[in-house]
Formats: C-alpha cells, structure tokens, sequence
C-alpha cells in the first residue's frame, strides 16, 4: 500500500500577531513527489477566528477539522473547551482512534497541539512556537533562532523558518500557505 508522508506546518506568535503557515508538499512512498500546492492550514469557525493546521493523512486530517468546527459550534467559539473536548473524542473514539494525523489550533489568544494519543498542548509562553510534521524540527529550530535574534514580524519569522525548513527536508517544500490573525 502506498503510504503518504508530508507536510510541515508552523506557529509563531509575536506583538499580539499569530502566523501559521504550511508548505504544499504530498510525498509518496518517501519517493514521489505527488503534490507541490495543497492547503494544509485553514480558517475555521464563525468569522474565520481560528487557523487550524495539520499534518497526516489527508482524509483523516480533514476529519478532524470537521470534528473541531463541530466543537467550536457546540461551545460557541471556545477554542481551549473545543479542543480538550476534541482529544477527549479523539483518544476515546473507536473510529477516530484510527486517524492518523496531528493539529495545530489558534485563535488570537490562544494556540495548542492535538493528538490522537490524547495529548493537547500549548507552547511556551516565553516561546510561543508550534510545529508539526516531517520537517517540523527543522522549522522550529528556524523560528526560535529568529525570534530570538531579530525583531522581525510573527509572519516574518514563519515565512523565513519555512524557507530554512524547505532547504532542509526532503518533504518540505516552499510553497506556503499563511495565514495570519
């Protein structure tokens, strides 16, 4: 069976901004480029408030926005009630159990990292980056090293920690897609 893998997606927030940007690579069998331009980072929710990211199989990625948009309705716009009830789901949910990907949410205050396994994230404060993916070490490394460093703009920082990553992973490429609230 042919199996997918790809996909870097990025989180930075700074000066009351937050970016996430995802590159638009599809790899198959660690081997084929099969896709150069997909949209892997979406606004979602009433008014388009919340950015979700994700990385993993596509269907079962898509899956979970759905879910997440459910939740977001169900708790009237509650990003952090929205999420912990989505992981709760998640980790308990025979069927979606079985999904296999991973996401990053935001809205203008906060942002957190999901998992199948349950887990639920959120960053550092003092560092508020995500990432997630095939090259996400490469781009977290990128980002932390620029805001550390530069005083460039969270949508700055994800385009320039994007590019580094691109150059680094073979899954990865340049062609972003960022949004910003």
């Amino acid at each position: 069976m042919d199996t997918f893998k790809s996909t870097t997606v990025l989180l930075v927030r700074r000066d009351g901004k937050v970016c996430m940007a995802s590159d638009g690579q599809v790899t198959m069998n660690q081997s084929t480029i099969v896709k150069g331009g997909a949209r892997k980072v979406r606004r979602v929710g009433k008014g388009g408030k919340v950015l979700v990211g994700f990385a993993g199989g596509g269907a079962d990625a898509l899956a979970l926005v759905g879910r997440l948009e459910e939740k977001l309705e169900e708790f009237n716009g509650n990003l952090e009630r929205a999420v912990v009830e989505l992981a709760k789901d998640w980790r308990t949910d025979r069927a979606l159990r079985q999904l296999q990907a991973m996401i990053v949410v935001t809205d203008r205050e906060k942002s957190f990292f999901v998992t199948g396994a349950g887990e639920l994230m959120q960053p550092d404060e003092e560092e508020p980056v995500l990432a997630i993916g095939s090259g996400a070490n490469y781009a977290l490394a990128a980002a932390r090293a620029l805001l550390r460093h530069t005083q460039m703009s969270a949508q700055d920082v994800v385009r320039e920690a994007m590019r580094i990553a691109a150059e680094i992973c073979i899954f990865t490429n340049d062609h972003l897609t960022v949004e910003e609230l």
